[in-house]
């Protein structure tokens, strides 16, 4: 017999992750029978680098930051929030593979979390699940490979460091306007000020950039 608490869960599930909308009720139910019921404050770590993967969380409240941390500096990745699903688990789930980077929760979260054992389930037996697994892949590949070129092959966040200085304490450009200046595109450069940001190193205004810590913008533009 399903927990009450979770026997509530089967039309909320239906509704953020329609993924689970085709399973009928006994499915759906012997899936949260296997599943727990999480709730965790902001700032609780989820998972770090290196760390075994043996969970498949769903988020029903709040979001969680994935970022990847080194040399003292962190790049955010992506967040999840509800409806959506880490594509790192997924991966390092499917692979067999520990974490490649770090989840924090970022704002109150309450999950369901699936036990490896289930999420293989459902992958071997439920298409649309697997189809919402894959199509994650192919969605979140395309950011992460975008931002992969930018700041790891192109060191663009150095550019970027050394374009928002010697302008003051606002810098009056538009996000397009500092693409041209570094030779990138936009959506890649929006991307990696909103991993300044996520850093408290600027704030982004319409039309304009603040810098909050000029420092810190020095030492990565010279590669520190």
């Amino acid at each position: 017999m399903i927990a009450p608490e979770k026997s509530k869960l089967g039309p909320v599930l239906r509704e953020l992750y329609p993924a689970f909308a085709s399973l009928d009720a006994a499915a759906l139910e012997a899936v949260l029978d296997k599943a727990q019921v999480v709730a965790l404050t902001a700032g609780t770590p989820l998972f770090g680098e290196g760390s075994v993967c043996r969970q498949f969380p769903l988020v029903l409240e709040g979001s969680i930051r994935v970022a990847k941390v080194g040399e003292g500096r962190e790049l955010h990745l992506y967040r999840v929030t509800p409806g959506e699903s880490c594509v790192l688990t997924s991966s390092c789930l499917v692979g067999g593979r520990d974490y490649p980077a770090t989840g924090v929760v970022e704002s109150d979260v309450r999950l369901v979390v699936l036990p490896k054992v289930a999420f293989d389930e459902l992958m071997a037996t439920h298409a649309p699940f697997r189809q919402y697994v894959f199509g994650l892949f192919a969605e979140r590949l395309t950011e992460m490979m975008g931002l992969v070129e930018a700041v790891a092959f192109h060191k663009l966040d150095r550019r970027l460091a050394s374009a928002l200085l010697g302008h003051g304490r606002v810098v009056e450009m538009t996000h397009q306007q500092l693409a041209d200046a570094v030779g990138s595109v936009r959506e890649i450069v929006t991307r990696v000020l909103r991993s300044f940001a996520d850093q408290g190193l600027v704030k982004s205004g319409r039309g304009s950039i603040e810098v909050l810590d000029a420092a810190r913008l020095r030492r990565i533009a010279e590669g520190d």
